[in-house]
């Protein structure tokens, strides 16, 4: 079943990367912003029913964050790879936000697994769930007044 899947680990992911040709790192790229910025859109629309406690919104909305700091780090690890192959990252050109500093609520990505799971009942409050969006959200705001030129 779909859903016990676990994705692969960042080292996997890693070795994975050295075989690939350099345009389909920079697929994976594209492949990786655009499902984040569907899971923020869909974290958007869930939060007025978030708002009025609908415990499944929240849930889902948390997973989405985790989901995005997963994405994230496998940005960090792509770069990591074109860079590695002496090329010039050209992504952090044309997008003014560094993956690497991007943060959720003042917490870095990678470590909302960390949290989540060290949280006895993996749930979060309102008031920490609604802090984490409204930080996000924030942020993609800020990111999105930043950019330039036309995204597909």
């Amino acid at each position: 079943m779909s859903h016990e899947a676990l994705p692969i680990d960042r080292v996997r992911f890693a070795e994975a990367l050295e075989s690939l040709p350099l345009d389909a790192l920079h697929s994976k790229v594209a492949e990786l912003r655009n499902n984040m910025d569907h899971l923020r859109y869909s974290n958007e629309q869930m939060v007025p029913f978030a708002d009025e406690g609908d415990q499944d919104c929240k849930d889902a909305m948390y997973e989405n964050l985790v989901v995005i700091s997963r994405m994230n780090e496998r940005i960090n690890l792509l770069r990591a790879e074109v860079e590695k192959r002496g090329m010039r990252w050209s992504e952090a050109e044309v997008e003014d936000r560094q993956v690497s500093e991007r943060m959720v609520n003042g917490v870095s990505p990678s470590t909302i697994t960390t949290q989540s799971s060290q949280s006895q009942s993996g749930s979060l409050t309102d008031e920490q769930l609604r802090a984490r969006l409204d930080a996000t959200l924030a942020q993609d705001t800020q990111d999105d007044q930043e950019d330039e030129g036309l995204h597909l």
